[in-house]
């Protein structure tokens, strides 16, 4: 027996008095117009008045819906959801020193924070050591410096690195970062394979939005694969690749891109594990997801719902995987950082609120939420305590992580939920002809839809046809924050003289060694005796740097700088 909603009589039904409504509908705005000429989302996917099950009318609840944790996910991928566990209220944390994150990390588990998520400052993201002329001026501003596996032991200092989860925003020096990671953990006396974490090492949605480039496409493709092939192997708690749609979302994609290239970034991960030898069960159920949770509350809960739909078909359909766990599309949530304004930053707060609100209704399992200060500087202690807090009191007293997905069978999310999956498979089909991702990326297919769609907005929003509060409705003076965080430029100085102490008293014949083997993996063909994690761990703990090993990965792969497109 399927599972259709609503018999063809009951259709009929409503067809014919719907039909009434909209006269009725028609009559009242004669005399009273609507107050825009078009409704439409933050995306600009047009919404109608109103919805009925004339929307759905095709829906099949168990192809379609379904239960939790049961295929195809759409209602979340755990049978239990919230009410057996809350998501991992994960805060975005990395500002100056080693020592000073340490702190932040420790203020906020103090607080109730259930994870550790790090920010690291843009020479640390480029491959740069703070000694480097390239990196002038810029240590701890972004995030922490992390050059040495000293830095990385003084970063987790006294925290538990097998009970507490630890996510690194890192990505073309992601397979260095996390080596420095395993070692400082084994060298406190962890075992690696239950240390649990994500490192994002997306190299592809750097291509397409973010830009922190190192090397070409394919090495960088090759270096991913080598991580989730360590994984797979010695560490299996850790999540070797979070597929980033947050980034493509905050360059100006639409909600329907946003979940499109970042689930055809997941299918090109696949292929490459595949390629390499691995079978898609072995491997598949480590992959994460990243979303953004913009502003536009219901578009943001029927993409997450349509991501996980999706990604149980592909992984059904198109790689033939048999073990539900890698049929989930377990993903981390962030609140928009572009939703953000510096005018009327107390605004930011219910942005961040709803837009929190979207992400677990949407079935996060993690969650970052900015703060209100975000849109200046990295978050000071006062702002981002009210920003873990706004995820507290959501989880603890507002009622919505009591119910398992609360908005299912909704006509309107329902409706929106087959219109996000629909509009991102027609891109999906687009990208299968280019030939893949890497090849729409050397046409910038990907990086011109955002372009244009970017542009589309703000156009809207300078013509005033999409509201931001504060900026192009009720504008008001740009208020100071006095608790805004200023890192000191005297860090710079102290961690580059630290580095120099540290390369003093390195055994350099013993760096060297570990340094040729990397060079030889790297210049090896990709496969398991190739892997280039077990020669990082062993340089790092030589005393190698990040920039040392990513030094040598730009001399072996080349270089790649974005030639731009107009």
């Amino acid at each position: 027996m399927g599972g259709k909603l609503f018999s063809e009589s009951a259709l009929e039904r409503m067809e014919k008095e719907y039909g009434q409504w909209h006269q009725e509908y028609l009559k009242a705005l004669s005399k009273m117009p609507e107050r825009l000429d078009r409704f439409s989302t933050v995306s600009d996917l047009e919404v109608r008045p109103l919805y009925t099950p004339l929307d759905v009318k095709d829906q099949d609840f168990f192809e379609d819906i379904g239960f939790p944790g049961m295929f195809p996910y759409t209602r979340g991928v755990q049978s239990t959801m919230y009410r057996a566990r809350l998501w991992t209220m994960r805060m975005f944390a990395g500002l100056g020193t080693a020592e000073d994150t340490n702190k932040r990390f420790h203020y906020l588990i103090d607080h109730g924070e259930t994870g550790l998520s790090t920010a690291f400052d843009f020479p640390t993201l480029m491959g740069y050591d703070t000694d480097s002329p390239l990196a002038r001026g810029e240590c701890g501003k972004c995030g922490v410096a992390i050059d040495t596996l000293e830095d990385m032991q003084r970063l987790f200092e006294n925290i538990n690195l097998e009970r507490v989860t630890t996510s690194m925003t890192i990505n073309p020096p992601a397979s260095i970062i996390w080596a420095m990671y395993l070692a400082n953990g084994e060298n406190q006396g962890y075992d690696r394979k239950m240390m649990g974490g994500t490192i994002q090492n997306d190299c592809l949605k750097e291509f397409i939005a973010q830009k922190t480039l190192m090397l070409p496409p394919e090495p960088s493709l090759r270096l991913v694969t080598d991580t989730v092939e360590f994984g797979t192997r010695e560490v299996p708690r850790w999540n070797t690749i979070s597929i980033s749609g947050y980034h493509i979302r905050e360059a100006g994609s639409t909600a329907v891109q946003e979940l499109a290239f970042t689930i055809y970034d997941g299918i090109t991960y696949v292929e490459e594990g595949i390629k390499r030898g691995l079978k898609v069960d072995e491997f598949a159920g480590r992959l994460s997801f990243f979303w953004n949770s913009h502003v536009d509350f219901f578009e943001e809960i029927a993409k997450m719902r349509a991501g996980r739909r999706m990604w149980a078909r592909i992984m059904r359909d198109r790689f033939q995987a048999k073990h539900p766990r890698s049929m989930l599309m377990r993903f981390h949530t962030q609140t928009a950082g572009c939703s953000l304004t510096a005018q009327e930053p107390y605004n930011n707060i219910i942005r961040t609120t709803t837009e929190a609100l979207a992400a677990i209704l949407g079935g996060t399992q993690s969650l970052h939420t900015n703060s209100l200060d975000e849109v200046y500087m990295i978050p000071s202690e006062e702002a981002v305590l009210i920003a873990l807090r706004t995820q507290q009191i959501l989880a603890e007293e507002c009622g919505v992580a009591n119910v398992m997905d609360p908005l299912a069978g909704s006509y309107f999310v329902e409706a929106l939920t087959n219109k996000m999956e629909e509009e991102a498979l027609a891109y999906i089909r687009k990208l299968d002809e280019l030939g893949g991702m890497v090849a729409a990326i050397e046409r910038d297919y990907p990086q011109m839809e955002i372009a244009d769609a970017a542009y589309h907005f703000q156009q809207q929003v300078e013509k005033g046809e999409k509201i931001i509060i504060g900026v192009n409705k009720y504008p008001s003076e740009r208020p100071d924050l006095e608790f805004v965080l200023k890192i000191d430029d005297s860090l710079e100085n102290g961690q580059i003289e630290r580095l120099n102490r540290f390369k003093e008293k390195r055994d350099k014949v013993k760096l060297q060694k570990a340094m040729d083997e990397l060079r030889r993996r790297c210049e090896g063909p990709p496969c398991w005796e190739n892997n280039v994690m077990p020669a990082l761990i062993d340089a790092v703990r030589a005393g190698a740097t990040e920039q040392e090993c990513c030094d040598l990965y730009r001399e072996v792969f080349g270089t790649y700088s974005d030639r731009g497109s107009f």
